[in-house]
């Protein structure tokens, strides 16, 4: 199948599975949509919301949707990175055998990441980045495609723990969700206090999956939307000679290299989805919220001042 068929098909699978998904999920039709971009971009979610808003429910219907093996882990201050990743055990011949733990799956949904030490945040980063699991020495290949989709809980900061900025970086968007609006909750309750429950049917396999993200990669970017990205990107840096006067009074950090790669390749994956075959500037515009307000690290003054995120982003525009 030429690329352009390839596309087209994908658009067509890409509404169908929208569709599906809104069985369940009512509304949250950016969020949603953000997510599954970064699943056909080859990438990682943080989402972030108060308790209740349907996050590990959306995340479920997406898997769901998508045909693929999902496992939930609920992080809690005592987890060890074992209970993650799996451990060796002796067997009743007194020869090691390993056994997988819940991070062996296609769709990874690590409940409340924030809620656990550093230590167990960090079981993730191997697989996230590369794909495999260490233990006692010996690798073990995860089963492609392969994302981590974490959310964090925004109030109750107390006895939490921060993801560091290397973890954070590996997430390709950082997802904000919002209340429901007054007809979307009255949606919301009619549906869910009654004894019908919606069926989803899968829709992929994983390796239509794999396919649409090869697809995706090959899709071509001219240079100056390339440029576009890349000098967006080195705005957000305050030490750089192209930096914004707002980033200048209220970053301390901007974002590294890693936030280009994830802006063209979301770019990709949000041109497709709207029926193009080369991403332009504003494919670049309508993902760099979800890319970059994870990625820059906001001084003391920004939050005196209540400088969001959403605001210095816009400005790099």
């Amino acid at each position: 199948m030429s690329d352009v068929a390839a596309i087209e098909q994908f658009i067509k699978k890409y509404n169908a599975l929208k569709t599906e998904v809104a069985k369940v999920i009512v509304g949250q039709d950016e969020v949603v949509n953000q997510i599954l971009i970064s699943i056909f971009s080859g990438g990682h979610s943080l989402l972030i919301g108060v308790p209740g808003l349907a996050k590990t429910l959306m995340v479920n219907t997406i898997a769901q949707a998508l045909g693929l093996d999902f496992k939930r882990i609920q992080f809690t201050p005592d987890l060890m990175p074992s209970d993650i990743l799996g451990s060796e055990i002796l067997d009743e011949s007194r020869h090691f055998k390993f056994i997988k733990g819940p991070i062996f799956a296609n769709i990874i949904l690590a409940d409340e990441i924030n809620r656990t030490p550093p230590k167990t945040q960090a079981a993730l980063l191997e697989a996230m980045q590369e794909r495999v699991v260490t233990v006692a020495g010996h690798q073990y290949k995860l089963n492609l495609p392969y994302f981590v989709l974490a959310t964090q809980n925004p109030i109750e900061q107390e006895g939490t723990y921060p993801l560091p900025e290397a973890q954070l970086d590996r997430f390709m968007f950082a997802i904000n969700l919002e209340y429901p609006s007054f007809e979307e909750e009255v949606q919301v309750v009619k549906a869910t206090t009654t004894d019908v429950q919606a069926t989803v049917n899968p829709l992929f396999t994983a390796e239509e999956i794999i396919g649409f993200q090869n697809v995706i990669r090959r899709i071509p970017v001219a240079d100056n939307v390339i440029e576009y990205a890349v000098t967006m990107v080195s705005k957000t840096r305050p030490n750089s000679n192209t930096a914004t006067d707002l980033v200048k009074e209220f970053i301390d950090w901007g974002a590294g290299p890693r936030a280009s790669q994830n802006l063209i390749l979301a770019a990709k994956t949000h041109a497709a989805i709207n029926g193009k075959f080369s991403p332009d500037i504003e494919n670049v515009q309508a993902v760099a919220q979800g890319i970059l307000r994870h990625r820059i690290i906001k001084n003391y003054k920004a939050e005196a001042e209540g400088v969001t995120d959403e605001q210095i982003v816009k400005s790099l525009f």
